[in-house]
C-alpha cells in the first residue's frame, strides 16, 4: 500500500510542479492570484506565490493545532473573526525563508520545464528592478504553459529531472551519495576543558 501522499510529499503540503501547473492555467491555486494563460507569468512572480501559499498552509496547520488544543482543553474553537487575525497574525511573523524551495532551485526546476518542452517563452518581457544598479541583469521574461506540459500526467510533474533523464533513477543518486568521500570533523576540547571554572 502506497502512503506517500499525492499532491506534495512528506514535507510540503503541496507539490511545486502542481503548482507551477494550476498557477500558469489561470487557476489561483491556494488562494494565488488568477492570470491569463495566454500572457503567462514571470518565473519571479509564480516563486514569490508559491512561496505564499506555501506560508499560509504552514499557518493554516499552526491555527488547526491551536484549534485543536482548545476543544482539549474544553474551549470554544477560533471564530471566523479570530481566525482571520490569528492568520494575519503568524503570515507577519513567519520567516520569508523558513520554508524550503529557494530560488535558485525553483530556478533549476522551472529550467527542467524547458527542456522537457511543457512551457514557452511568450516574447514578452519587462525591466527588471535589478537592472537599475545592474543593467547586465535579465529582464523578466513571461512564460506560458503549452499543450504538451498541459497533458503531462501527474507524477511527471512531480519529477520532471526523472522524466527528462529516465536513465538516472533515484538509485543512481544513492550511488553518487555512497561514494562522495566526506572529510572527518577535527577533534575539539570539550567546553568543560577550555575553562578551568567550569571544571
Amino acid at each position: 500500500m502506497d502512503l506517500r501522499p499525492i499532491r506534495g510529499g512528506f514535507v510540503r503540503p503541496f507539490g511545486c510542479g502542481w503548482f507551477i501547473r494550476e498557477f500558469l492555467l489561470g487557476h489561483g491555486p491556494e488562494g494565488s492570484p488568477k492570470m491569463d494563460p495566454l500572457i503567462g507569468a514571470c518565473q519571479e512572480d509564480i516563486f514569490y506565490h508559491y512561496k505564499k501559499a506555501l506560508h499560509k498552509a504552514y499557518c493554516d496547520d499552526a491555527i488547526a493545532w491551536e484549534n485543536e488544543e482548545r476543544i482539549r482543553r474544553g474551549k470554544p474553537i477560533y471564530t471566523e473573526q479570530e481566525y482571520a487575525e490569528r492568520l494575519e497574525h503568524l503570515m507577519s511573523r513567519i520567516p520569508y525563508k523558513l520554508v524550503k524551495c529557494r530560488y535558485h532551485s525553483f530556478q533549476r526546476y522551472f529550467h527542467l520545464l524547458k527542456q522537457l518542452g511543457w512551457v514557452e517563452f511568450t516574447g514578452k518581457e519587462e525591466p527588471a528592478s535589478m537592472q537599475d544598479y545592474y543593467p547586465e541583469a535579465p529582464p523578466r521574461r513571461y512564460y506560458r504553459l503549452i499543450e504538451k506540459g498541459i497533458n503531462a500526467p501527474d507524477y511527471e510533474w512531480s519529477n520532471p529531472q526523472l522524466t527528462l533523464y529516465p536513465e538516472r533513477p533515484l538509485e543512481y543518486f544513492r550511488e553518487k551519495r555512497r561514494q562522495h568521500k566526506y572529510s572527518r570533523r577535527a577533534p575539539t576540547l570539550s567546553r568543560k576543558s577550555q575553562h578551568p571554572y567550569l571544571q
